[in-house]
Order: structure tokens, then C-alpha cells, then sequence
């Protein structure tokens, strides 16, 4: 099953983060330690991050730490200082836009930092936000815990492209996954295009997806996409019901959606623009 899906940040040779979502990843990383033959401390540090996402993130971050910081490749990482504040900054981010993660490793400092970052956004209209489902669901980006659990593998996922099952070294789940991969996936995560009106409503629960007027699946993930002026969502149907072009249903609260199984990410594919 998927454990997590962190961002790996190597900091040193032998010393390394795991950004993720929240989850047991700590108690299953000691258990793997235990019995691993390996000399290695594992920890939660205490490191706290935010984001500063979108089009004038590089302006924002090159005045707080200076115009190297727009030389850092896409998931790459600098320590530095803000205003004599330490972190580590990350070209990273759960928008698929132009971004960076901060991470600050002083947590005493926490309150003079943000206000040292919303200061430096002012005069670019900087703005507090929760991650933006939007953003993510058009970029393709999947949330733990509801678009994938430990229940799930990566070919169900469409993330069989990060396991190297051809590498010499031996790995947790190779010999499942290389089963898994051979014998193929029963059901999928597709992106689904949603037909009809604006779909206001935020889905506190999985609504269910049907096809011929009987439950095949559920939605997992819900938006209204305004650059594209689409309802935009994922859901777990049968492979037989993934191909590209499926017609489906969505029941929703106020009725069932007519719905066609599409091609994710839904927008900038290559992911350009935060590459940019």
C-alpha cells in the first residue's frame, strides 16, 4: 500500500526530511528502522513549513533572501536566512503553480517570520490562503488519505512511473509490486470532466459514481475549475471503466451529473509552469 506521498529533502549525505501529509509515516519508519541492520536516527524535527505560491512568489522571495533564490532548479533547496531567521527553502509547492516552501528551523520564531513574509508580499498583494483544492485538482496533485489510502498501490494511481522495479537493491514492496504490476490493477483513479452547471457544493463525503444507473464507484475529489469553466473531480471506478471517453454518472445532492472519464492532469500537463 501507498504509506505517504513525501517530498524527500536531502539535506546533508546522510541526513534527510520527509515533508508529508499526515499520517503513522513516523511509527512505520522506527518499525522499519528496528530491524534494518542500519545506523540511522530517526526523529520528527522541529521544522515548520509554509508555502508562497503563484506568479510573484519569485519577487516575494528574492526580496526576503536575495536573487539566488531564482536560480533554484524545480525541487531544489537553499538554507538561508530571513532577517536573521533560518530556513530552508524549497522550489516545492500543492499548487503546480510558480512557488517555494519555507521551512522555518526555529520555531520560536515563527510569528516574526510570517509577518516578515506578509510584509515582503504587500506591494503584491500577498494573501493568506488554506491550500487550494483548485489549483491541485486541475494539476493532477492527489491528497492522502482521500484520493489514495494504504489500501491503494501506485499503478491504481497512475505513479507506477516512480517505481524502478529493474533496480539491483532489494526494497520494501518490489516483489508485491512487480506481482501487482504483472498481473495488472482491477480498478483506477481517473480524472473525471463533470457536465452541467457551476457544482458549488464542497463534498464532505464520496459521492457515488455510476454507470447504466448502478454504483461503479465514488468522486474522491470535487471543483469548479474557473480557468477552464469545467466541474473537475477524481474518482475509483473498474479498469474496465477508465479508458479515456467513459460516460458516467455523478450522483450528486441535487441529482445525478453526466460525467466522461478524461486525461489528468487536467491543465499544463508538463508541468511548465512551475518549472518556469
Amino acid at each position: 500500500g501507498i504509506i505517504n506521498d513525501p517530498v524527500l529533502i536531502r539535506l546533508e549525505e546522510n541526513r534527510f526530511w520527509l515533508s508529508l501529509a499526515n499520517s503513522d509515516t513516523l511509527l512505520w519508519a522506527k518499525g522499519v528502522a528496528v530491524n534494518s541492520g542500519m545506523d540511522v536516527d530517526i526523529t520528527e524535527p522541529d521544522v515548520s513549513p509554509l508555502q508562497v505560491q503563484g506568479p510573484d512568489s519569485k519577487n516575494v522571495l528574492k526580496d526576503l533572501v536575495g536573487p539566488a533564490v531564482l536560480d533554484l532548479g524545480y525541487y531544489y533547496f537553499m538554507e538561508t536566512k530571513i532577517g536573521g531567521i533560518p530556513v530552508v527553502v524549497t522550489r516545492t509547492g500543492w499548487t503546480a503553480e510558480v512557488g517555494y516552501e519555507v521551512y522555518l528551523t526555529d520555531g520560536s520564531r515563527g510569528l516574526e517570520l510570517w509577518d516578515r513574509i506578509m510584509e515582503a508580499g504587500k506591494k503584491y498583494d500577498i494573501r493568506p490562503i488554506a491550500p487550494s483544492e483548485i489549483r491541485r485538482i486541475e494539476a493532477g496533485i492527489l491528497n492522502y488519505g482521500s484520493d489514495m489510502t494504504l489500501e491503494n498501490n501506485p499503478y491504481e494511481v497512475d505513479l507506477g512511473w516512480l517505481v524502478n522495479l529493474d533496480k539491483k537493491a532489494d526494497f520494501i514492496g518490489k516483489t508485491a509490486l512487480a506481482k501487482t504490476k504483472k498481473e495488472g490493477v482491477k480498478r483506477k483513479l481517473v480524472g473525471l470532466e463533470i457536465h452541467g452547471p457551476q457544482i458549488n457544493a464542497w463534498a464532505l463525503e464520496f459521492w457515488d459514481v455510476k454507470k447504466d444507473g448502478k454504483k461503479v464507484g465514488h468522486l474522491t475529489a470535487l471543483t469548479y475549475s474557473p480557468r477552464l469553466q469545467k466541474n473537475l473531480g477524481y474518482a475509483w471506478v473498474p479498469v474496465a471503466l477508465s479508458r479515456l471517453g467513459t460516460e458516467l454518472a455523478v450522483a450528486t445532492p441535487s441529482g445525478d451529473r453526466p460525467a466522461t472519464v478524461v486525461k489528468k492532469p487536467f491543465v499544463d500537463p508538463k508541468k511548465d509552469l512551475p518549472k518556469s
